[in-house]
């Protein structure tokens, strides 16, 4: 691995072209996505028990589509919360009933499960401006999936969801990156990474 203070200006760069092509998607674009992206997850996930995953922002592939459509999974499925002052996502489940919280995200409204709910989940979904290859997950810097997947079970699969131009070949990593098990990207639905196999 690179050390940090080489990787940290790297990554930087990369979520900043990804968050700008992400803005300059069309609505046509990202809904064709979402649909795609939907269509790919309830299909691996029909005989999931308990998920976790997140609700996409307006950019995120799957957006206007999950986690509603989680649902027809019949399913538990958990949503995060951003807390005030704790570096920790919390978990609440998801009613079908979302809120504003913080940074503007939408999360479940209910009683809160603290971080390491997660732990229940057998598949868990997460975000991400890319993904490469070998599972080494962009996220957005904030650390907070980072500090999630550390209480996800060894055997649960971790999947990313990208748009197709974002699954790239290698990305930059640290050591406290947490590869993902899988990926979905619309045109190819979902692949299987090395981490996962």
């Amino acid at each position: 691995m690179t050390a940090p203070q080489d990787v940290e200006p790297v990554k930087a760069a990369l979520r900043d072209r990804v968050r700008a092509r992400r803005r300059d998607r069309s609505p046509t674009e990202r809904a064709t996505a979402a649909a795609a992206v939907t269509t790919a997850l309830l299909r691996q996930l029909a005989r999931v028990r308990t998920l976790a995953a997140f609700v996409p922002d307006e950019t995120e592939p799957g957006h206007g589509r999950l986690p509603a459509a989680f649902t027809q999974l019949g399913a538990r499925v958990l949503l995060p919360v951003v807390p005030d002052g704790d570096p920790q996502l919390h978990w609440a489940v998801d009613t079908g009933r979302l809120a504003p919280g913080r940074f503007g995200l939408l999360e479940p409204v209910g009683p809160r499960l603290g971080p390491t709910a997660i732990g229940a989940a057998e598949v868990v979904v997460v975000p991400a401006l890319a993904v490469d290859r070998t599972g080494t997950r962009l996220g957005r810097g904030g650390g907070y999936y980072d500090r999630a997947l550390q209480h996800v079970r060894r055997d649960a699969v971790v999947v990313a969801l990208v748009f197709d131009d974002e699954l790239v070949d290698r990305l930059p990593a640290l050591d406290h990156d947490r590869p993902v098990s899988a990926v979905v990207t619309p045109a190819t639905g979902w692949e299987a990474l090395p981490a996962g196999r």
